[in-house]
């Protein structure tokens, strides 16, 4: 029995003209490889082809769009037009797979460190360091500093354009520069960048229209402007859903052609609202226009999973980890070929899987949890899927496996 899968489907993007050829994206994958002044290297690329044949498009490790925005070792740059003939080779490398090229871009703000800063110290919406754990205390942007970072973005977005990317992807998420500017726990500003919510917006919506200019004024292509979120933080004060719901609606008529939501669990309920036993997804798609392009990640690794995606109304489903485990994941699904996806990683296997020693040294360490390995005393072959908590260093918070879907297919036919 073969299953037709709505998300091998291909998208087209009304207001640009560009079509990709299905509703899988490869997750932004954070390989800590590049070289030590932010330029590509030949294992990033490596990487990327690798992955390059399945997915419609690959929204590549986030890079930073200053110096100031460098937020750990290894990281990439779009900050300078020296940047541009490797950003162009990285481009090509996943575009000759067939797949869509998107830059993400960011700055740490205050995560980041001195030391990685060479010297200087983190920058932030106010000078408040995040409140878990040992972290320096960022000094507050001045407003000449915001308004040249915003031009920073803009800039980095120039030398996407120019590297031959399809789009850009402005990293609101996972408690970055962005994200810090919304958040009143991070922003405690009394000018116009900080204070209400509205004021808390304008940095987010300023980046987003400045970006969104220059991409009217230097594409001569279709070429895509994405915003990522994190609906919630688990800091009091700190952002609730009801705030990310209303600067969402405010994104989306910038206009940007997609909305990305950074989740733990793609279907998880909010957890500020105990009481709130509505999904995530649902609230967006609720509070954003009908047809309102939605990208979806949060350990995503089963055809299953995906599909009910689709069915919750979602337009895209991005997979960071099961694409580092199984670069052939939608290949295997597009040949009814489920049996063969991978879900575990054998440690043998990383050289392999073009997996760069920095990534995999993250992946044994810091995102333990979520990763199955074959040769965890826990793992259990009948269900791959199947991931534990572990005790790391620098784990983050683990969170429960995704319910194992059961669900019938939407159309069949015998082979």
């Amino acid at each position: 029995m073969q299953i037709n899968y709505d998300f091998l489907d291909n998208y087209t993007f009304k207001n640009k003209a560009m079509t990709v050829r299905n509703r899988v994206v490869m997750a932004p994958t954070t390989l800590r490889s590049s070289l030590e002044d932010g330029s590509v290297s030949d294992n990033e690329l490596h990487f990327y082809q690798l992955r390059a044949q399945g997915p419609g498009m690959i929204v590549t490790e986030v890079a930073y769009a200053n110096e100031l925005g460098r937020g750990w070792e290894g990281g990439l740059s779009a900050a300078h037009d020296d940047n541009i003939p490797g950003l162009r080779r990285l481009a090509s490398a996943i575009q000759s797979g067939g797949a869509k090229a998107i830059l993400q871009i960011f700055s740490a703000g205050r995560q980041s460190t001195s030391a990685i800063l060479r010297g200087e110290t983190p920058v932030s919406a106010s000078a408040q360091p995040y409140p878990k754990g040992d972290h320096e205390t960022p000094r507050a942007l001045t407003h000449d500093e915001i308004v040249q970072t915003i031009d920073d973005f803009a800039q980095a977005t120039r030398r996407a354009i120019l590297a031959g990317f399809d789009g850009v992807e402005l990293h609101g998420a996972n408690l970055y520069l962005m994200q810090q500017f919304f958040s009143p726990d991070s922003n405690r500003r009394d000018d116009i960048w900080g204070g209400s919510l509205e004021k808390r917006e304008r940095f987010g919506l300023a980046v987003t229209a400045k970006v969104a200019q220059t991409i009217d004024k230097y594409a001569d292509r279709p070429f895509l402007l994405g915003y990522r979120q994190s609906p919630e933080e688990p800091m009091t004060p700190g952002i609730t859903l009801a705030d990310s719901l209303a600067f969402a609606q405010k994104i989306a008529a910038v206009p940007v052609d997609y909305l990305h939501l950074s989740l733990k669990d793609a279907f998880q309920t909010p957890f500020k609202d105990k009481t709130d036993t509505a999904m995530i997804i649902s609230h967006y798609k609720q509070a954003l226009p009908a047809d309102f392009p939605i990208m979806v990640a949060g350990l995503l690794k089963q055809p299953e999973q995906v599909e009910r995606l689709m069915d919750e109304g979602v337009t895209f489903a991005a997979l960071g980890r099961e694409l580092i485990v199984e670069p052939n994941w939608v290949q295997k699904v597009a040949q009814h070929d489920i049996q063969a996806i991978r879900y575990a990683v054998s440690p043998a296997d990383f050289e392999l899987l073009g997996v760069p020693k920095p990534l995999e040294k993250w992946l044994l360490t810091r995102f333990r949890n979520g990763l199955p390995i074959t040769t965890d005393p826990e793992f259990d072959p009948k269900v791959p899927w199947q991931y534990y908590k572990h005790n790391v260093v620098n784990a983050p918070r683990p969170v429960e496996p995704t319910q194992l879907l059961t669900m019938k297919p939407k159309a069949s036919q015998s082979e």
